[in-house]
């Protein structure tokens, strides 16, 4: 039988946190080992889980975890990074928004831990990436590629870390990478569409859980991929796979692709 993964919730008290703890105890290869809220939080003390009270303590957290999720802000996660890191405890992160420096400092700490780091933990959003590359790869230069996302108004950064790894996806099946190939904003006299650009726009508005389509427009035709979000539940379950996925691992740089065997 195999091991059974204990997890630490980060932000256990949040939405997400919630739809994480209740994923987890769906699933008689997980459970639940600590449940984390930053100090100070007025939710501390309170029950997440049987027999499990939000906690702040990371490091007396990860004495009894095996892997840690967290969906909460950059600044957070590397807290929680580097205390994982410390205590040779894996990480799943499904946080957004990373600087080009907080990123390399994710992959610096996947040479000691193993980390599932991706943009979207959704399953169903994984598999529209493969899409958009087969889609790309395929029609070449000869279409022009356009980004839109949709989110909900406190989403706090923009372009969607989903929309820009779609973005990076195409560009580099195209043989280009996105900093040389991205447009993010159109106003005024823009001119013509320069070859090869790849657009991105972006919706902010209700509580609209997030939209992604990329479109390839040809001549005479055009291919539109989309993926709708009606419920944080699926980055949840996707998750919960991860957390599998990092069962006997210890120490490497995975994403969703890695976790649902497409690459």
């Amino acid at each position: 039988m195999a091991a059974v993964q204990r997890l630490c919730i980060a932000g256990a008290g949040g939405r997400m946190g919630r739809m994480l703890i209740e994923a987890a105890l769906a699933d008689p290869a997980l459970s639940i080992g600590a449940a984390l809220e930053i100090g100070g939080s007025p939710l501390l003390g309170q029950p997440a889980a049987p027999g499990v009270a939000i906690g702040a303590d990371i490091p007396a957290a990860l004495q009894v975890c095996d892997v840690l999720i967290d969906f909460t802000r950059p600044e957070a996660t590397l807290a929680y990074l580097a205390a994982c890191r410390r205590a040779h405890r894996n990480i799943i992160i499904g946080t957004t928004g990373f600087t080009p420096e907080q990123k390399h400092e994710i992959e610096a700490a996947a040479a000691d831990i193993a980390v599932v780091f991706a943009p979207s933990m959704s399953m169903g959003v994984n598999v529209m990436m493969k899409l958009v590359e087969m889609a790309a790869r395929t029609l070449g230069a000869d279409a022009d590629i356009e980004v839109h996302e949709a989110h909900h108004k406190m989403k706090v950064d923009a372009p969607s870390g989903t929309a820009l790894k779609l973005g990076e996806i195409a560009a580099r099946a195209r043989g280009q990478t996105l900093e040389e190939a991205g447009v993010y904003a159109r106003h005024g006299l823009t001119g013509e569409r320069k070859p090869g650009s790849i657009g991105f726009s972006v919706t902010r508005a209700g509580d609209i859980v997030g939209d992604h389509t990329v479109l390839f427009g040809g001549v005479g035709e055009r291919i539109e991929i989309t993926h709708r979000s009606g419920s944080r539940a699926n980055f949840a379950q996707g998750a919960m796979r991860a957390a599998k996925f990092l069962v006997g691992k210890n120490k490497g740089l995975y994403d969703m692709q890695d976790v649902l065997g497409l690459k």
